[in-house]
């Protein structure tokens, strides 16, 4: 595994990060769940990220339970709020009071002292930056959480929010989780220039597109068994990427794969670690084969011409 800094922050986090959304307490049963994030940790992945809507906290305690095994130096975990958690008025968003009692709860849940990443998990119009901001700094005061971060947010948010912090004399967001894969790049035109000017890091999710960059959907073919494109819970994430135009472009990008003897997803995450900026890939993994396969990625060097060859196929 190899390791980069989250930004100008002094921490190091694993090229490839585990993620928690749409797998752990959801479509993946409990035991399977933990020895993937144990053979995650056994390959050397330290940064593991979960959320308090992630399955309604149950991910959060199945991560938690996983990691606990570990000394707790040892990693990074992350979580997030700002997703509605129940039915009342102040059970969603970044008010003082929801991001105050959600930590608690996440923490209880996760049965940790605290964690190293905080993530706002959407930008809320709804409460002024100041309240959300001050509060996520009593939280670092208080040493529940290490660093803070967004997730998602446009890059005026992000400019703005850094503005706040420095009125108000508060630590810097330090990270930004959007999506990003070959098929979607919309942060390379604005946020990818502010996350490096100020100095953050970015931990991307949806690295192999819901799948569709892993190989397993083929033009023509079924839909294959177990994939989330099958699973009436996860498929709308996944069925409108299905188009024809992708799939094209998914056979051309095989034989890339091939010429270089590595996988499909190796190669679309090879292609992320090797773009300007990015920190970590964050993946989603229902099983351990899969991680140790993914995992390959870091010791992928892709030559000019191979993104070249990648390039045009995106373009075409």
């Amino acid at each position: 595994m190899k390791y980069r800094k989250l930004g100008k922050a002094g921490v190091k986090v694993s090229e490839i990060s585990l993620g928690s959304w749409l797998t752990y307490g959801n479509s993946v049963e409990k035991d399977r769940a933990i020895r993937t994030i144990h053979k995650a940790y056994d390959l050397g992945i330290n940064s593991f990220d979960t959320a308090n809507v992630y399955a309604k906290g149950e991910a959060e305690k199945i991560v938690g339970e996983a990691l606990n095994e570990y000394p707790r130096d040892s990693y990074v975990l992350a979580t997030k709020v700002f997703g509605s958690m129940g039915e009342g008025p102040n059970d969603k968003g970044l008010s003082r009071k929801h991001i105050y009692e959600q930590i608690h709860q996440s923490l209880k849940r996760l049965n940790h002292d605290y964690v190293d990443i905080y993530y706002a998990h959407r930008f809320d119009p709804n409460v002024p930056l100041e309240e959300t901001l001050r509060t996520f700094e009593d939280l670092l005061r208080q040493g529940k959480v290490l660093y803070i971060g967004v997730s998602e947010w446009t890059a005026a948010q992000i400019v703005e929010g850094l503005r706040v912090q420095d009125e108000f004399l508060l630590s810097h967001m330090v990270v930004n989780q959007p999506v990003y894969n070959l098929f979607d790049r919309y942060i390379e035109e604005s946020i990818v220039p502010v996350i490096r000017d100020n100095g953050m890091g970015l931990i991307v999710f949806s690295p192999l597109a819901q799948g569709l960059l892993t190989g397993k959907y083929r033009k023509g073919e079924p839909l294959p068994e177990g994939s989330r494109a099958a699973d009436p819970k996860t498929q709308d994430f996944i069925k409108n990427m299905l188009t024809d135009e992708n799939l094209d472009k998914v056979e051309k990008l095989i034989e890339v794969a091939r010429d270089l003897d590595i996988t499909m997803a190796q190669l679309a995450l090879a292609w992320i670690l090797h773009q300007p900026g990015i920190t970590s890939a964050l993946i989603g993994a229902s099983k351990p084969e899969q991680v140790e396969e993914n995992v390959g990625a870091v010791k992928v060097e892709l030559s000019e011409r191979d993104l070249e060859k990648i390039a045009a196929i995106m373009e075409d």
